[in-house]
């Protein structure tokens, strides 16, 4: 989005806010597509920012859902239940329950992440009367998944309500190293021919590659480097089955800007600071080590030319830490100034520790491909949310 339009958006909503541009949300679904192996599945992860559920609804084969709560936004969205994949390290038995319940439940995946969810699901699944459809993830050795011979003990007891689609396997985010993602394949190469040989067919294998997303200034920008160098290992996997990568960071980061403006400033022991009415608990970045970093950030409207200085840019938060940006040179700095932050759009919004001191929710913009604006959330008041009630 060009700045001025990006500019005009701040006359006709308060700041802080999201906008989300779907024609940028469009362009990285088809790079990905281009670069990657012919066929290759992509499946959304909700959490990383589910304002965009059902745009991608239509761009992607799969939604991950990780909660009732984002399992009750795609419902109330209207997207497809046959793109639902039912994931999450902890399923409440009574959500399971619910799902089960309903016939569509039979049309979704559900992932296996220990012995204990695979026999509750079982319980569910005889108790409702349904068949289950299953990916069964295997752990990289961290808190989430099933050792080995826990998934050759289900396969060789497989309950006959369930049908196991495949393998899941996820070890990681912001991964620039091609060797380990090389490493990882021949592993689960070995492992899925071992299971193919032992149980027959495995249809599927949902991989997460942890494709990195360049936030800083200091980046060496090596995205599309490591995304092409991936496809190609990709490409030399000898799994005949379906491939489907399940991405969240590296779909939706380059579609965001957070948009805040500057509400004061003032110079304390010859540091210069800028308070904007945003802040920490509505921006976060990966790694972003109290502001030691520099993301992309511009200043609206841009100028150039004399009075640059270098500014601290601080939250509205009343803690030390709230700290976007340090020394970052800007020209002729003033109170309602707007900052624009970029590679918004996943996790930035999400991760924030939003209900501190109260502030309210920022409004969600989304902007269409044909370049009409909509809100998709207004302002909302978190004070409710803090106070206490005695009953």
């Amino acid at each position: 989005m060009h700045e001025s339009e990006l500019l005009s958006l701040t006359e006709r909503f308060p700041t802080p806010f999201y906008l989300f541009d779907g024609e940028e949300l469009e362009r990285r679904v088809a790079h990905l597509r281009a670069v990657l192996p012919p066929d290759t599945g992509l499946c959304y992860a909700v959490k990383a920012n589910p304002f965009l559920a059902r745009e991608l609804g239509g761009l992607v084969e799969r939604l991950e859902i990780c909660s009732p709560g984002e399992y009750a936004i795609c419902r109330q969205l209207g997207l497809d239940p046959s793109q639902y994949v039912i994931s999450g390290v902890y399923k409440d038995p009574q959500w399971m329950e619910e799902l089960a319940s309903r016939e569509d439940m039979e049309q979704m995946i559900c992932t296996v992440e220990s012995m204990a969810q695979y026999q509750l699901l079982c319980r569910v699944a005889q108790k409702q009367d349904r068949h289950l459809k299953l990916l069964l993830r295997l752990t990289s050795g961290s808190q989430f998944g099933l050792e080995r011979q826990e998934i050759q003990e289900i396969l060789a007891h497989l309950d006959p309500r369930m049908e196991v689609r495949g393998i899941q396997y996820f070890s990681g985010t912001q991964k620039t190293s091609v060797k380990r993602l090389g490493r990882e394949l021949r592993m689960l190469e070995e492992f899925l021919t071992a299971l193919q040989d032992q149980y027959g067919p495995i249809a599927e294998l949902e991989l997460g590659p942890g494709f990195p997303v360049s936030y800083f200034a200091d980046d060496a920008e090596q995205d599309e480097e490591v995304l092409v160098q991936a496809a190609q290992q990709l490409a030399q996997l000898s799994f005949t089955g379906t491939l489907t990568l399940e991405l969240g960071r590296s779909i939706a980061a380059s579609c965001g800007t957070y948009v805040t403006r500057v509400v004061d400033r003032k110079t304390n022991q010859g540091q210069n600071y800028a308070i904007v009415d945003g802040g920490i608990h509505q921006l976060v970045y990966f790694g972003q080590s109290m502001a030691m970093r520099r993301p992309q950030v511009a200043l609206l409207p841009p100028r150039s030319g004399d009075g640059v200085e270098n500014w601290n840019i601080c939250g509205s938060l009343c803690t030390v830490n709230d700290i976007l940006v340090k020394q970052l040179p800007l020209s002729q700095l003033e109170i309602g100034d707007v900052l624009a932050f970029g590679r918004a759009g996943a996790y930035c919004m999400t991760e924030g520790i939003s209900l501190f001191l109260s502030r309210d929710l920022p409004s969600v913009l989304l902007r269409r491909p044909d370049g009409q604006v909509l809100c998709l959330r207004r302002p909302v008041e978190t004070c409710t949310w803090n106070t206490p009630h005695y009953e």
